[in-house]
């Protein structure tokens, strides 16, 4: 197969416009950072560049569903619910499900309180339980902006919040990730954990909305 390529990239011929690459943009310090102490952890034998494609693929092809399993069946089960609130990752343990190393604590919401988190130094969250993040997540806008006025983002989600609830907002480490543990929504007391699941979002497990029957 020949590397030639036949069209000039200053006259793109395609109906889609042209994505930049990521490379394009300026190296950040902490992009420079993280790429220095993968390369030195490397060379030191630590682990090898396949053992990093290869977690970097499992992160990758996570979804919300186990944070999901989660939650439906910390509503079925109150010593399940207590569990996971001491600790997820062990909780999560219970279910076959990997959590990752990293300590992940669960928030639950109340008819009192009102969980959001972010993280806002850059984009730490718990991707074995909810996925990737949304861009938004990481954009500065957000990072920034719930910090600040968390009522007033969470009403651009179209969540609004009652002024006698209480909104907590927890920020993300590289030590410490949240998940929200949303409230069971009224008129589901029928349903099993399977059903229960489908109704869990990654939007209410972040804390920007929540769940509707």
């Amino acid at each position: 197969m020949s590397d030639h390529h036949d069209h000039d990239h200053d006259d793109w011929p395609y109906p889609h416009p042209k994505q930049p690459d990521l490379e394009d943009g300026p190296l950040t310090h902490h992009m420079a950072m993280a790429e220095a102490v993968a390369e030195l952890l490397i060379d030191k034998g630590i682990f090898t560049a396949d053992d990093m494609r290869r977690t970097l693929e499992v992160i990758d092809s996570k979804s919300p569903a186990e944070g999901a399993r989660m939650i439906a069946r910390a509503w079925v089960d109150p010593e399940f619910k207590a569990r996971m609130l001491e600790d997820v990752n062990v909780a999560a343990e219970e279910l076959g499900i990997d959590a990752g190393t990293i300590p992940i604590r669960a928030v639950e919401n109340t008819k009192d309180i009102h969980n959001v988190i972010v993280c806002t130094l850059c984009s730490c969250y718990p991707r074995y339980l909810i996925g990737l993040p949304p861009d938004w997540y990481k954009s500065r806008a957000y990072r920034s902006r719930v910090v600040k006025e968390p009522r007033a983002v969470l009403a651009e989600f179209g969540t609004e919040i009652a002024d006698d609830v209480q909104v907590r907002v927890h920020d993300s480490t590289a030590e410490l990730r949240y998940m929200v543990l949303p409230m069971r929504p009224e008129g589901t007391e029928g349903l099993g954990e399977e059903a229960l699941a489908e109704l869990v979002t990654r939007d209410s497990m972040i804390g920007t909305t929540q769940i509707k029957s």
